[in-house]
């Protein structure tokens, strides 16, 4: 059938052209139904065709565009409410027909197509009319039928239940045409949540919505969910769902509940934003999704070029919130419930926080979490690395009082996590870790950190913590090197002091006092109690020239490490 040139009806009627989502509302064996009762199925018929058009089409941001004698057009804004209301329009059919007879009640067919269309005050016209037309023919008395397009914006069991109807053959149509039946959503399935051996919480990030006069078709919102969650993947202590998956609840008004339900997440960020001129204002939101509490909102501001260039000083600002928020809020639940009520990953967050802290109280806390972990009897690598780690700190930190059993439980963790797994990253760090600070054996912590890098390259601990034997060997270009790569991987990380301290160190080794002081300072203004920081600071400041300094500097070491 050959599409109609509609030039001069647009510019003779004064119609407009939309992308909207068009209805054909029929009665099924219409002509039966009047041969048996006239009067009683029109004033039936019209009864319910108000109700739609009072009731339904408004709520659903739809418009009545006419009535076709035994059928009505409707047309909606977007795929989504025009699906919502058909389902209404079958289900508010199927109450009104329960006080009627069997032989008088009146059954719907409908059919959906979503194209640019022609829509004047009281006329549509155009391919998806002629479409959804054919579609009708389709579907059963009570029955939707879909086009491909309309089910492409649908997310199944979401939306609706959606089965596939194939290639059929609509009359006047010379190609077969993908139909699909559409119903009411079944049974709400459920995503477990947080299954007991998980490591890391999940996230959701929602697209941002738009509240822009200019409709930019939350094009921009997609940019920066997608970068959004493009950063948080990077990091070990998330677990991010997907793009894709969280694209289904984009300009959707789901409870926090249901993405959970869905998605499975902990946490849900969303938000809405503004552009303007080359100014754009995100107001965003981090929820609980279990609980509905905020824990972190703010309004943010950045240069719409740089949003879409990718140079988003915005995004990092962001990550850096949402990363301390949610450890904050695992660090709060991990020291304020009893362990037999924590989750794995809980315990595990709370537990490398506290231990970076060092506070003797905190690092004591994240130890007695690390062993409730690991008597759990989970089967992971991890908390068994991060306990080697654990001692190794003890020592370095001055709080052990038996070095050498530190060092041998120090190791034997790191062993422990090997046999689990030979090849997991963190485990080949933390075992350097202990050969480099503890057993002085640089050959062996060598081959472990490139056996660490080796299994995943983006292993920011791994690179930092190779700067410091590099350090120890006097190789300071090789340890400054890897020190600022350590730093470019990883510049949101919650522990970002520790990072600094041992890229410090590496700036003392390559005689960059410079750069040392200033990583120093920054270390020290996160953390005052790390010993190691203030020896690097103290160097730095002496060989500057600045003596005063650094002797204030030696006096504030020997307050948490006295000789």
């Amino acid at each position: 059938m050959a599409e109609l040139d509609l030039s001069e009806f647009r510019s003779e009627h004064h119609a407009s052209w939309a992308r909207r989502a068009i209805l054909l509302v029929d009665i099924a064996g219409a002509v039966r139904l009047v041969e048996r009762d006239e009067g009683g199925v029109t004033a039936h018929w019209l009864d319910f065709v108000d109700h739609v058009k009072k009731h339904i089409v408004p709520s659903h941001n739809g418009h009545l565009v006419k009535g076709l004698g035994d059928s009505i057009l409707l047309d909606f804004a977007d795929v989504r409410s025009g699906a919502s209301a058909a389902l209404a329009i079958q289900q508010e059919c199927h109450r009104a027909n329960s006080a009627r007879a069997a032989d008088r009640q009146i059954m719907l067919r409908i059919g959906m197509e979503v194209i640019d269309v022609i829509v004047g005050a009281n006329d549509g016209l155009g391919r998806g009319v002629d479409v959804a037309t054919r579609l009708v023919g389709l579907a059963r008395p009570g029955e939707i039928v879909v086009s491909q397009h309309v089910h492409d914006g649908l997310t199944a069991d979401l939306d609706a239940d959606i089965e596939d109807l194939g290639d059929c053959p609509v009359r006047g149509f010379p190609d077969l045409v993908r139909a699909y039946r559409v119903g009411p959503p079944g049974p709400q399935l459920t995503v477990d949540v947080a299954s007991f051996d998980e490591l890391a919480p999940s996230i959701a990030v929602v697209p941002f919505a738009s509240r822009s006069a200019a409709a930019d078709q939350g094009v921009i919102g997609e940019i920066l969910a997608e970068e959004v969650i493009r950063r948080l993947s990077q990091s070990a202590d998330l677990k991010v769902v997907s793009r894709l998956s969280t694209t289904a609840f984009s300009g959707r008004a789901a409870s926090l509940r249901e993405i959970r339900a869905h998605l499975g997440a902990d946490y849900v960020l969303s938000g809405a934003y503004r552009a303007g001129g080359t100014r754009l204002k995100l107001d965003v939101e981090l929820a609980e999704a279990k609980t509905g509490r905020v824990l972190w909102s703010e309004s943010l501001y950045d240069d719409l070029a740089g949003i879409v260039s990718g140079e988003q000083e915005l995004i990092g600002r962001l990550i850096a919130a949402v990363g301390a928020a949610v450890t904050a809020r695992e660090v709060l639940r991990s020291r304020t419930q009893p362990l037999p009520t924590l989750k794995a990953y809980t315990l595990m967050m709370g537990a490398v926080s506290l231990m970076h802290r060092l506070s003797l109280p905190d690092f004591e806390e994240s130890h007695r979490l690390l062993q409730a972990l690991i008597d759990r009897g989970v089967r992971h690598p991890l908390p068994i690395a991060w306990l080697g780690n654990w001692h190794v700190l003890r020592v370095q930190q001055g709080w052990s009082d038996d070095p050498q059993r530190d060092t041998y439980l120090a190791s034997e963790c790191a062993k422990r996590a090997l046999d689990m797994d030979p090849d997991n990253s963190l485990a080949l760090a933390i075992d350097g870790f202990v050969h480099v600070n503890l057993l002085k054996k640089f050959d062996v912590a060598q081959k472990s950190y490139e056996r660490a890098l080796v299994a995943n390259p983006s292993n920011a601990l791994a690179w930092l913590l190779k700067s410091t034997l590099h350090a120890f060997k006097s190789e300071g270009e090789q340890a400054i090197d890897h020190a600022e790569r350590a730093l470019s991987l990883s510049p949101l990380d919650p522990h970002r002091y520790f990072y600094e301290s041992l890229a410090a160190i590496a700036a003392v080794a390559a005689g960059r006092y410079r750069r040392a002081l200033e990583l120093a300072q920054r270390s020290l203004h996160a953390n005052r109690k790390h010993t190691s920081t203030w020896r690097s600071l103290t160097v730095a400041q002496w060989q500057l020239g600045r003596f005063d300094d650094a002797r204030q500097s030696a006096q504030e070491l020997l307050k948490f490490q006295p000789l």
